[in-house]
């Protein structure tokens, strides 16, 4: 009897034991599923599975509501939840800690207590304010202000903004004032005024339904004084002050620049864990896109119970402001430049050769960063469509063929390797030469023949093709390719603006006669910069050396030397013969002349054709040059499809009057 009592004894216990380990077991899964629908922040699922009394507190609709609103304006992402299984009851109630990435920084909440109760033979969750923060009751409110960070300011050399934080004007109608028998006529002044469509306006209008609800129509820079002043002539319209990214320099700054926009579900997805939300705004070219991080800044936040008066936090964050950028852009030069090309199709750069500092990239046309932040005209949509949006194409940073430019690179690499003595006159017959049988049909020709034997300046002068095409082939392609490389052509350039790899040849190498040749003279299939050959030049005012080129100079403030491209005992002949090129009145750029200023340059016609007969292909014009006495700016300008517009001497004219602007102001 005493046996059988115990042997009952045993069995209840692990009845109870079994009955216990399964209810824990409900009872934990229970709450797995409740936050696992947490984290994916699924209120719908979440609301399934409150106790019915717990539903009786709060209806579907408010929790949802209330959860989306809290956790959307916090901006909370990264969702965890951690048991805390030492203090649980094993019975009903689980304390955990919950974390989350928020406006507000990264928050851990403890306090958490989470309790369950069995519905027939479910367990459900019992509900109440505490689970949305610990201590919350029912009459509290969350309240969330967002502390936005400033975007950075980018400042050229002077400290002027190109790019900063302002105030534009955002024009719209209040339909209570608007609405009256003339409103037709009233709609189509405001189109006329800002060259927009009358549809676009009614569309507008008709998706307002309050008539107390301003209505916004486009933003305006604060300087369209003219607009603004004849759209307060209409009775409704109304225009309020907007903070804004601002951009100074017009269309001069555009392709540099850049501007910010909207952030697209795309860049949403790439920049997750960044700080972005889908109303951020974020750099879509130019410099706010490749400074985006730095320019960004970061949010903050602060998130409180708000119970009466009292308010009660959770979390605080202040915000941090981007960083301002300090470019080494003289504006008024990048404008004087831009307005010198007057949109024609082309580039410029500008460095100091004695700092390395880049002093303006200039891509010719461009458009003005500001429209991205207030509105496109009509015309300018039309404009934009029938170039076929050219103004978007950046050609500071492309590579093109050299042209006659690349004569000063050929002649410091034959007087560097002593191929050429500046003392020695070349003898040449003709306009016409090739080396021998073996090149067939093929001759490399100048434009001019002396009838004399020419020196390296009379060649540098004339822009003898012949000459420069033999220092080429006298040198080998070795040397000669040695010798480019040391000006930095055909290496990756450590830059902060992405800039397209110049070359020497498709293949890195030259390994044909013809195309040694032609590369000596600046054709064949070398490819350079804008930026590469005001730094070439820029080697004849700072003593045969270039300086690394630096644009971020809030950062990169210290001037090094990046290339010894030329022997100092070669400097003054290379000096005396591009001056020459300016200086003599036979010279090819004698018209860049200034008083009282000594200019070494070069022009150069780079001929784009598929051979040597093509009379169908066009023709793009440079002008390289720098001023060699207290040496300040070199300077390069490509212009596209000057054929048949007096070539390079299309460009000399521009780069005289920026020249002589930049160093006599």
């Amino acid at each position: 009897m005493k046996k059988r009592f115990l042997l009952i004894i045993s069995l209840f216990s692990v009845f109870l034991i079994l009955t216990s380990c399964s209810r824990g077991n409900k009872i934990e899964k229970t709450f797995n599923q409740y936050k696992e629908f947490w984290i994916k922040k699924d209120y719908q699922s979440m609301y399934s599975m409150l106790s019915e009394d717990s539903k009786k507190h709060i209806s579907k609709e408010s929790f949802i509501e209330r959860y989306s609103n809290i956790y959307s304006a916090m901006e909370a992402k990264n969702i965890s939840i951690i048991t805390d299984k030492d203090k649980s009851d094993k019975d009903f109630t689980i304390p955990f800690t919950l974390s989350m990435d928020s406006i507000a920084g990264k928050l851990n909440i403890k306090g958490y207590n989470i309790t369950l109760i069995k519905e027939n033979k479910d367990y459900k969750i019992k509900w109440n304010e505490s689970l949305i923060f610990p201590k919350m009751n029912n009459k509290d409110i969350i309240e969330v202000e967002k502390y936005n960070a400033k975007r950075g300011n980018i400042l050229d050399k002077n400290g002027s903004p190109l790019a900063t934080t302002g105030i534009i004007k955002s024009v719209g109608i209040y339909p209570a004032k608007f609405k009256s028998d003339d409103e037709k006529d009233k709609i189509n002044k405001i189109a006329s005024i800002l060259d927009i469509s009358q549809s676009y306006i009614e569309n507008k209008l008709n998706a307002n339904k309050n008539p107390e609800h301003f209505v916004p129509i486009v933003d305006l820079l604060d300087s369209d004084r003219d607009k603004i002043n004849k759209l307060l002539q209409i009775k409704g319209i109304l225009i309020n002050d907007k903070k804004s990214r601002v951009y100074n320099g017009g269309e001069s700054i555009g392709s540099l620049i850049g501007y910010i926009g909207s952030i697209t579900k795309e860049e949403l997805e790439k920049n997750k864990n960044n700080g972005y939300n889908s109303s951020s705004l974020i750099g879509k070219a130019g410099l706010e896109s490749l400074y985006e991080k730095k320019l960004k800044g970061k949010d903050g936040g602060y998130v409180y119970i708000q119970r009466g008066n009292e308010k009660i936090n959770i979390a605080k964050k202040k915000a941090i402001n981007g960083q301002d950028i300090k470019l080494s852009i003289d504006l008024n030069l990048q404008k004087k430049i831009y307005s010198e090309m007057n949109r024609e199709k082309g580039a410029s750069t500008a460095v100091n050769p004695k700092t390395g500092e880049v002093l303006a990239m200039v891509s010719s046309p461009s458009y003005d960063p500001n429209i991205f932040v207030t509105y496109t005209s009509n015309t300018q949509k039309d404009a934009f469509k029938k170039s076929n949006n050219l103004e978007f194409s950046n050609r500071f940073n492309d590579v093109y063929s050299p042209g006659s430019t690349v004569k000063l690179i050929t002649a410091a690499v034959g007087l560097n390797n002593g191929v050429i003595n500046p003392n020695l006159a070349m003898d040449i017959k003709g306009k016409s030469w090739k080396k021998d049988s073996s090149w067939g049909n093929y001759n490399v020709t100048r434009v001019k023949d002396p009838g004399r034997a020419i020196t390296l300046k009379d060649a540098i002068k004339y822009s003898d093709n012949i000459y420069f095409a033999k220092v080429a082939l006298d040198l080998g392609s070795d040397k000669f390719i040695k010798g480019i490389n040391n000006f930095g052509i055909g290496e990756d350039l450590d830059f902060e603006y992405p800039i397209d790899k110049t070359q020497v040849s498709n293949k890195g190498k030259i390994d044909e006669e013809i195309l040694l040749a032609d590369t000596g003279y600046g054709q064949g299939q070398i490819l350079v910069s804008p930026l590469h050959m005001a730094l070439a030049y820029s080697a004849l005012g700072n003593d045969g050396n270039i300086m690394k080129p630096r644009l971020n100079i809030s950062e990169n403030s210290t001037a090094k030397v990046w290339k010894k491209a030329i022997d100092p005992n070669n400097v003054d002949t290379l000096v005396n013969g591009f001056s020459s090129v300016i200086n003599d009145s036979d010279g090819t750029a004698s018209d860049i002349k200034i008083s009282g200023i000594n200019i070494a340059g070069k022009t150069g016609t780079a001929e784009i054709k598929k051979t040597q007969d093509d009379n169908t292909g066009t023709e793009n014009g440079w002008f390289v040059g720098v001023n060699t006495d207290n040496s300040k700016i070199s300077l390069s300008m490509i212009i596209e499809n000057v054929k048949d517009r007096g070539g390079s001497h299309f460009v000399t004219p521009k780069v005289k009057n920026i020249m002589e602007y930049y160093l006599k102001k």
